[in-house]
């Protein structure tokens, strides 16, 4: 049992037609599973209260509306605020250390990370965002889901101007408080890569007292994140491979299974191995050590967690899918991208021993009037990488299309669809492809596809 129709009642200010419980939350029907609590959300273009039925249809014990429904349910003012306040309840009621993770890049691998740590030293008793929800519905969804006994929660936090850090944070209200990186990523929304870490750096504002700041030595905005964190940690944690970070990389070596890697802590020394591929998971592993150690958790049971990581469906996840004669091998990537994330994994894709090297990139959006310049500077990592073949989705792609034009072969392809369909016709045995690109492109539904049942 998760809330009771009294507590999500005494929670948003709300009258309860029934007594109910349920043992999950969802504000998306389509989620909905027996047992759980539906909150009818209003949007820009629906309206959740034309799906309560469905809702009860799929097995919800109890509704949050704003109007009467058929069925037990609690009844509020504005269902948008009644997820907030019960969101806000479940962090009151709870005693688990509470670790908020946000960056350019980075956030959701590490709060997984943070995780599965958390979740072998005490199994069952961890808690986490799922998928990417980060924002003001997300994150108090992500709350809301929260068990009272939980020892530990991880939330993911993310934004796309200044301002939603300041009030997810204090929302969340983290032990521990981590920026993964700072990176050119919805710069279309901010005056240059020091307003993103600003904005970033709102994190820091809702740590409880006591609490620890942890962010990236390596950064040139690392002393920006200090300032930040200053007025409201009471501990600060960097990470970094340079000589000064807190939680330092002495020495990585890339391995067949991973990079096995030597790090100096302030209580110690760890060496350990991460499973995911990869410079920039070396810094993702040591942001983790660096949460752990400042959570109090075991940080040997966080080396095993590390080493057991693989990709993620979207952030990294390998696949081998069939083609006439054999396998190739798809790198899905598709999730998201932006400048820093779509460099980093293509020269890993140079890494793979493979016939030929594929990339298929969607357009980066919301990078702005730097826009093309930041497409155009992938040429050099595509061809640093030997990339053979890049297939390019979206107009914002021409730029580094004819920056390859004449080096590789390069083609622009209308759509995702179009992607998909090309890249079928051309992979061959022994190929290796990375698909990568912004979300609204659609390039995950060429990795479904591509994958067939494997997805």
């Amino acid at each position: 049992m998760l809330w009771t129709s009294s507590a999500i009642a005494a929670a948003t200010g709300g009258a309860a037609s029934a007594d109910f419980a349920v043992s999950g939350v969802a504000y998306d029907s389509r989620e909905v599973g027996p047992g759980d609590l539906f909150i009818a959300l209003k949007g820009e273009h629906t309206d959740g209260h034309r799906f309560v039925p469905q809702a009860f249809a799929q097995g919800a014990a109890g509704v949050i509306a704003a109007q009467p429904v058929e069925g037990p349910h609690v009844l509020v003012a504005d269902t948008a605020a009644a997820l907030n306040a019960l969101g806000a309840a479940s962090r009151a009621r709870t005693a688990a250390k509470i670790v908020g993770v946000t960056g350019s890049v980075g956030k959701t691998g590490v709060k997984e990370a943070l995780y599965a740590a958390f979740d072998r030293a005490a199994p069952g008793r961890a808690h986490r965002s799922l998928k990417s929800y980060n924002n003001h519905v997300g994150v108090p969804l992500s709350l809301a889901r929260m068990p009272a006994d939980a020892r530990f929660g991880v939330f993911e936090m993310g934004m796309n101007h200044a301002g939603e850090l300041d009030a997810l944070t204090k929302l969340v209200r983290p032990h521990v408080a981590l920026v993964t990186a700072i990176a050119p990523a919805h710069s279309a929304f901010f005056s240059g890569e020091e307003a993103i870490a600003d904005a970033k750096g709102e994190i820091f504002r809702g740590l409880e007292p006591g609490g620890t700041a942890i962010l990236p030595f390596d950064s040139p905005h690392c002393d920006r994140l200090l300032a930040a964190a200053r007025p409201y940690a009471a501990n600060i944690l960097t990470f970094g491979r340079g000589q000064g970070a807190d939680v330092r990389a002495t020495e990585a070596m890339r391995g067949a299974t991973g990079t096995l890697i030597n790090a100096t802590l302030p209580g110690g020394q760890l060496t350990f191995t991460v499973g995911m591929p990869g410079e920039h998971w070396v810094s993702n592993a040591l942001a983790v050590l660096a949460a752990v150690e400042a959570a109090g958790d075991d940080l040997a049971a966080a080396g095993l967690a590390l080493a057991e990581m693989n990709g993620l469906p979207g952030r990294g996840r390998r696949l081998a899918v069939p083609v006439p004669g054999g396998e190739a091998l798809l790198i899905d990537e598709a999730y998201n991208a932006n400048p820093a994330s779509m460099a980093a994994t293509i020269r890993e894709l140079g890494h793979e021993k493979a016939a030929r090297r594929i990339v298929l990139l969607g357009e980066m959006r919301e990078l702005g009037e730097e826009s093309a310049d930041f497409h155009r500077a992938l040429a050099q990592p595509i061809e640093a990488a030997g990339v053979a073949i890049a297939l390019l989705v979206g107009e914002g792609t021409t730029p580094l299309a004819e920056s390859l034009a004449g080096r590789i072969e390069v083609e622009q392809c209308a759509d995702a669809a179009t992607a998909k369909a090309r890249l079928a016709e051309l992979l061959r045995p022994g190929d290796a492809v990375l698909v990568k690109g912004s979300n609204a492109i659609g390039l995950g539904r060429v990795v479904e596809t591509l994958a067939g049942d494997i997805v």
